[in-house]
């Protein structure tokens, strides 16, 4: 019998395997071919210790070091900008990830296709790290196997039931049984829950739809900050040589393999280009992630107070990837009795049992 049997194959999963496996037997089960299909797949991929949630703050933070010793962060920068009907917006963003004010001057100096007839105030973080995902899905990867973890791909789960000494699981890859089940399903969770009759926690799927452009007027992105535009009514960032841009909406979807919505993506084009001065010609590519959240925005971390044996690893919205190190950790602290390494009122914000 498994000690840890993981439903899911994203950051989160994968993540808490390589957590869990310094406690005992651990199995991920992953429907898909690969890991990270879907919403860890299509992340932005970029660290801001100070976006989120004061709680997802704390986790950000907490796992920073792990981040720098995976070596997987690249320089990046974070540029905020707004216009004087956006002030209001601009003001909270800036207080709330902590962004030093820049003149108009040294933001067209980082991004010098900004539009100054509409862009009049800008705030700038140097301290925003790109995140390269998929060395950081591998490092948790190989610490999981090094562990002697198991990871099954194309085992999407069919069936569970409680059996005297935990649960009993059935998959299209085949049957397992475990003395406890991680709940690590993304947009999927609350489904996963009920199969486990186990109450759902209301999580809510959201589509971010996504669009690769070409570099605007052939310049070198190596060096451009990612730009968010006050309220995150849209964001760019640099990929590959193009530019990425999102409406950054937050659609109600039901779980699935999501895809860009046209009309979202051209509305959300528009106000991107409001504030430039070269227009989209053309679309490179396009597609579309799930941000999964919890009714109050926190991550889910932890085991059900009415089911013990039921352990969530839940709700990671936009932040799985900064958060995976400071979460996955704390998750283990939790299951394995150990003090967290940090504060017990944020602790007590992302347990399960805040909800029952």
């Amino acid at each position: 019998m498994i000690d840890f049997l993981i439903i899911g194959g994203g950051i989160a999963g994968v993540s808490a395997a390589a957590r869990l496996s310094a406690l005992g037997s651990v199995t991920v089960l992953e429907r898909e071919d690969a890991l990270a299909y879907h919403a860890s797949g299509r992340s932005a991929a970029l660290y801001e210790a100070h976006y989120g949630k004061p709680a997802t703050i704390a986790l950000n933070k907490a796992g920073l070091d792990f981040h720098r010793a995976a070596d997987v962060l690249s320089p990046r920068g974070l540029l905020l900008v707004g216009s004087a009907g956006e002030a209001d917006l601009f003001a909270a963003d800036v207080a709330a990830m902590q962004m030093k004010l820049i003149t108009m001057d040294e933001a067209l100096a980082l991004i010098p296709v900004l539009d100054p007839t509409h862009v009049d105030r800008a705030a700038y973080d140097p301290d925003a790290w790109d995140i390269d995902t998929d060395k950081l899905i591998q490092t948790f990867a190989k610490m999981a196997r090094s562990n002697g973890a198991q990871i099954v791909t194309k085992a999407e789960v069919t069936g569970i039931t409680r059996s005297g000494s935990g649960w009993a699981v059935s998959t299209k890859a085949g049957d397992y049984t475990a003395r406890h089940l991680v709940n690590a399903a993304g947009a999927w969770a609350d489904v996963i829950a009920e199969m486990a009759g186990v109450a759902p926690l209301g999580f809510q799927p959201l589509r971010r739809s996504m669009a690769r452009i070409p570099a605007p007027d052939g310049h070198d992105l190596r060096d451009w900050p990612m730009v968010f535009g006050a309220g995150e009514g849209w964001y760019a960032k640099p990929d590959a040589g193009a530019l990425i841009v999102s409406p950054a909406e937050e659609d109600p979807t039901e779980p699935h393999d999501a895809y860009a919505d046209d009309m979202v993506l051209a509305e959300g084009l528009a106000r991107y280009e409001a504030n430039v001065t070269t227009p989209v010609t053309r679309l490179l590519a396009s597609w579309a992630g799930l941000r999964t959240f919890a009714p109050d925005r926190n991550l889910v971390l932890g085991p059900d107070p009415a089911h013990p044996g039921f352990i969530w690893c839940a709700g990671q919205g936009g932040y799985g990837m900064q958060s995976s190190p400071g979460a996955s950790q704390l998750l283990a602290d939790l299951v394995g009795g150990n003090v967290p390494n940090i504060a017990a009122d944020l602790v007590a914000a992302l347990r399960p049992d805040r909800f029952r």
